[in-house]
């Protein structure tokens, strides 16, 4: 540490006077750590992460102190509590951190979120915020177009995450049906139905909850043993929630599943919808990113057909968080649901064309600008970049496949190839190999994975999620969208999982 960093206090930075030279040296030290975590979350000789449980943090350690001070703490003290606070947390971007959908550190991307912050506006109108705003319909009409949608007509919002662009879409498609909604309030309309698979996101269920649908009257459609939707059971659940004096109004179709990475039957659920007049909700936050790959897009066959898309460039593309979008077909529409017309914002009068003002569109009044490090990283890359980095990925989860089939300690929860980058499946312990299925084995199976996963965290050297699913024992699901992962570190998963678990 610099000596000058014993002697400043938070005051003697910009805006104070002659503030210049010490936010300079503030700023730079700071540049240092985040370049030495940078460095360090990319080396496979360190850990993912350094696990302690929440009393041990809470209590403090090694002089990092969660707890609020009455007198301000010196620019030093703040630097240490910089560096302490990425130490103890959980590296992400390590090629080993198989745990989340949103893995990887984008260096651009980082860049983009960093002028982000330094620029620190908003994104409701044109008048102070004119360049992300125009960047905002630029990089839309591109995701439009990926789609199939005419560049024209489409429209769109940068949101608050995935479950925020699948909410906007079930209260655009019920504004749509019953316009009637937005001044009136449910009572004015009748019971509506909504239709999910019951391998789709949770948020679906909980958008029905918080726009006073009610989560029973979210319809949950069976899947298939992969995870895919059953266009017929869709069907006939239509019918039957008819029967019951409902109205249904909307479907969501997944494209790309939390757990399984499975592709619902875009085409087939879209005719559906066209048959019985119904909103179609694709939500390919998981999935939208292969409309990228020549080679994987036509798993999402039929997205075009679509009246609402939910796309989080934050998962496949490796855009720092958060990044998500809800992409409309019908232009206008967002507009029409939300606006409210705040006299103090939104003036009809301003000198410029105030169709720029995008924060009627909007549920929120303040947005982040998320739109910047998404753009600046196709510029970047180009389409082909993120073409090649999503191929990369999906490569790694047929690696993963291919070499947990050839062996009996491991076993896949379900067969074939997966569609996806999410690879489903159990470590069998040796003493497990030998029984025959049983009640009694899956019990014991059912707490293989969270051992594990307990000292995985407490070794900290890799990360990976597990869970159960319907009647299934919990099973491992690692997922790859970091392109800094590469098939030595899928070795190194498998030999991790059997290093811990030999023993169970």
């Amino acid at each position: 540490m610099r000596p000058w960093a014993f002697s400043f206090l938070c005051n003697n930075l910009l805006p104070a006077e002659d503030g210049e030279e010490a936010t300079k040296h503030f700023l730079q030290e700071l540049v240092n750590i985040l370049l030495a975590y940078i460095n360090k979350s990319l080396k496979r000789s360190s850990k993912v992460l350094d696990f302690h449980y929440p009393h041990q943090l809470k209590e403090g350690l090694e002089g990092f102190s969660l707890e609020l001070p009455d007198q301000p703490d010196n620019l030093e003290q703040l630097l240490v509590d910089c560096r302490d606070t990425l130490k103890y947390g959980v590296k992400t971007g390590h090629p080993r951190f198989f745990n989340q959908l949103s893995t990887g550190l984008d260096i651009i991307g980082l860049a983009g979120e960093w002028l982000t912050s330094t620029a620190n506006t908003n994104m409701f109108t044109y008048e102070i915020s004119p360049v992300f705003i125009l960047m905002e319909e630029v990089v839309l009409r591109k995701m439009h177009s990926i789609i199939g949608w005419p560049e024209e007509d489409g429209d769109g919002i940068f949101c608050a995450g995935g479950t925020m662009s699948n909410l906007y879409s079930v209260l655009l498609a019920r504004f749509h049906l019953f316009p009637v909604v937005k001044t009136h309030g449910m009572s004015a309309i009748p019971r509506l139905a909504l239709f999910t698979s019951v391998h789709s996101h949770y948020s679906i269920k909980k958008s029905a909850a918080v726009l006073g649908i009610g989560s029973e009257n979210v319809i949950v459609v069976r899947c298939d043993e992969r995870g895919k939707m059953i266009s017929s059971e869709l069907n006939s659940s239509i019918e039957t929630a008819k029967s019951k004096g409902l109205v249904p109004f909307y479907v969501n179709a997944t494209a790309g599943t939390t757990v399984y990475g499975a592709f619902d039957p875009l085409n087939e659920i879209a005719d559906i919808c066209e048959h019985h007049g119904l909103w179609m909700h694709v939500d390919a936050a998981w999935g939208g990113g292969l409309l990228l790959s020549n080679k994987h897009r036509v798993k999402l066959q039929g997205i075009k057909r679509a009246h609402s898309v939910t796309w989080n460039p934050h998962k496949m593309m490796g855009v720092p968080l958060q990044c998500s979008t809800i992409l409309v077909k019908r232009k206008g529409l967002l507009q029409e649901c939300n606006q409210l017309c705040a006299e103090y914002l939104f003036q009809p009068d301003k000198h410029y064309d105030v169709s720029y003002d995008t924060g009627d569109k909007s549920i929120q009044c303040g947005r982040h600008v998320d739109v910047f490090k998404l753009w600046l990283m196709w510029k970047a890359k180009g389409s082909e970049g993120f073409e090649a980095q999503i191929n990369h990925c999906l490569e790694n989860a047929e690696y993963l496949y291919y070499k947990l089939k050839r062996r009996t300690d491991f076993q896949l929860v379900f067969k074939g190839k997966p569609e996806h980058s999410n690879v489903c499946f159990r470590y069998l312990p040796k003493r497990l190999q030998s029984i025959l299925p049983s009640p009694e084995r899956d019990r014991e199976l059912h707490m293989v994975a969270p051992k594990i996963k307990t000292k995985m965290m407490e070794e900290g050297f890799t990360m990976i999620g597990y869970q159960p699913l319907e009647d299934k024992v919990n099973f491992f699901r690692c997922v790859f969208s970091n392109p800094a992962t590469q098939r030595e570190d899928v070795d190194f998963l498998i030999d991790e999982i059997v290093r811990l678990g030999c023993e169970l």
